[in-house]
């Protein structure tokens, strides 16, 4: 039990840094991160050369706790496009590297990233 635990770790691990290797973020063009768990979604604007993350949200914000967008659904991934989306806009960031880490880009990753182009955002 133990070990398939370890190795399933190990799997999504080096997953994670097969996408990423590739992937590095600027100050005009950072990277997108989004982070899919059981029960919530996060994005994250990144700058790699600074090491900053210059905004994020999540369904744990507190603007969506006790509402429909407070755990992960497609609704959810929606709203978190917009939002991130608004947030770059306020950084004057057009464009952005998709960072989708060990997760496939359908569903709910994918219903972020429409939101988030449909924001005004380009990847």
């Amino acid at each position: 039990m133990r070990t398939t635990t370890i190795r399933k770790q190990n799997v999504r691990q080096r997953r994670t840094m097969r996408v990423r290797k590739r992937l590095r973020g600027d100050a005009q063009k950072p990277r997108l991160c989004v982070v899919k768990t059981n029960m919530h979604l996060e994005a994250q604007l990144i700058d790699d050369e600074k090491h900053v993350t210059l905004g994020s949200i999540s369904t744990i914000a507190k603007e969506f706790r006790g509402t429909e967008f407070g755990r992960k659904s497609k609704k959810a991934a929606k709203k978190i496009g917009e939002r991130i989306a608004e947030i770059a806009k306020k950084y004057d960031i057009e464009e952005v590297i998709f960072d989708r880490g060990p997760s496939k880009y359908h569903g709910v990753l994918a219903e972020l990233a429409d939101a988030a182009r449909a924001g005004g955002l380009k990847f």
